[in-house]
């Protein structure tokens, strides 16, 4: 089973990003054919400053490697190094209604935000359904805000499947109901537009500090806390087991502690669990080059991929002749 998913190099890797994206991907190349890509087109619609972006680029392959992608297991690429993903996205607008784009939740969120609306804000839909089709994956897994972006591919698909035969496979999304929203330090969804992130990797003062900032509600000191709508206790569970909620949850209905107690246990959780992960990322940042090599060797892989996609596009469509 062939499973895909990309992601922005948009700056500090967070526990949304995590949980919600990066862990899927490193679970699912143990047993499927697994393509994992850095969206760097898309980081355009945001990010204007070229070498930012390309520091970013960067920044974002040495921690999808620190965390646990291997270039052995999985074809792990920079978007922009796959050119023929532009190629599709032409050729897909032509059966993209605008009705379509209009209704996208992502640009109408965006642009209510202040985010000034352009052409590659408004299209990045049909840039995603380039993504997927191209690489003809069985599997999208997503977050609960991503679903839409992959029925909009579907939709796009069979429009042109309509018009010039069975050319592409239809992906299902994927979701894990446990992390659809991991939520942030003041319960919205984790966003880096919400300024409500905990960060994977950086110093520990400044988790601690970020952690400590957390809403939660005013309870005395020895009275029972509620854990179910504490955004601690939610944030602190993507990281335990099914013993260590119970403990947890235990703390809690007995009371004598404050959230402050659990504030700490949580930054103390967090640390431990990425222990490992901060070390292998050490490794990568010293190993520039390395990093380089891996996501050229990821790129000529996935070129093999998509050559014969794009070549029956161009002879369907006539650009081919």
């Amino acid at each position: 089973m062939r499973v895909l998913t990309g992601i922005q190099p948009s700056g500090d890797l967070h526990i949304g990003n995590y949980f919600g994206s990066i862990k899927q991907m490193v679970d699912a190349q143990k047993e499927n054919d697994t393509f994992a890509f850095i969206a760097n087109y898309h980081a355009q619609t945001s990010v204007k400053d070229g070498k930012r972006l390309a520091e970013l680029t960067m920044q974002s392959a040495t921690d999808f490697l620190a965390l646990g992608i291997e270039p052995e297991k999985s074809t792990f690429w920079v978007q922009s190094d796959v050119k023929e993903v532009l190629e599709l996205y032409w050729a897909l607008s032509s059966f993209t209604p605008m009705g379509l784009l209009e209704r996208a939740h992502s640009y109408k969120d965006k642009t209510a935000k202040g985010i000034a609306a352009n052409h590659s804000l408004f299209s990045y839909p049909v840039l995603m359904a380039a993504d997927i089709l191209l690489y003809q994956p069985d599997i999208v897994p997503v977050g609960k805000d991503q679903i839409q972006h992959v029925e909009i591919a579907r939709d796009i698909a069979i429009k042109f499947n309509n018009e010039y035969g069975e050319i592409f496979k239809l992906p299902e999304y994927k979701i894990d109901a446990k992390v659809a929203t991991v939520s942030g330090t003041d319960g919205q969804k984790m966003s880096k537009s919400y300024k409500n992130t905990v960060n994977i990797f950086g110093e520990e003062k400044k988790q601690l500090k970020t952690i400590k900032k957390i809403v939660t509600e005013q309870v005395a000191l020895e009275e029972p806390k509620e854990y179910e709508n504490c955004n601690v206790y939610n944030m602190g569970k993507l990281f335990l087991n099914e013993n260590e909620c119970k403990e947890l949850q235990e703390r809690y209905t007995r009371g004598g502690e404050g959230h402050g107690h659990f504030k700490l246990y949580l930054h103390d959780v967090i640390w431990e669990y990425f222990k490992p992960y901060r070390e292998k990322r050490a490794y990568y940042a010293a190993h520039q080059d390395e990093v380089r090599e891996i996501l050229n060797y990821g790129a000529i892989k996935a070129k093999e991929i998509v050559l014969p996609m794009i070549e029956k596009v161009r002879s369907v469509t006539g650009i081919q002749y």
